[in-house]
């Protein structure tokens, strides 16, 4: 469940939290990140939520999209 700190965004929450499993290696580089359906279950939060939060670790080079087959841990 995603409890924001004080003056955070529910988004910028997942997307650390999601960051630190890429960073720790937790999610391997090639892997395929969890779908929105399975971030709203695991997290207890909104599809948009979980889009911003995918959307912050593609503006950050640490995922990518691959059209038609999810978002992906980026290759280093």
């Amino acid at each position: 469940m995603i409890t924001p700190q004080s003056g955070s965004a529910g988004y910028a929450e997942l997307a650390r939290q999601l960051r630190e499993d890429i960073l720790g290696g937790r999610l391997q580089p090639g892997q395929r990140l969890p779908s929105e359906a399975d971030l709203q279950q695991r997290f207890g939060v909104a599809r948009q939520t979980a889009r911003r939060a995918v959307a912050v670790l593609r503006s950050e080079g640490l995922a990518v999209m691959v059209p038609g087959h999810g978002t992906f841990v980026r290759e280093n």
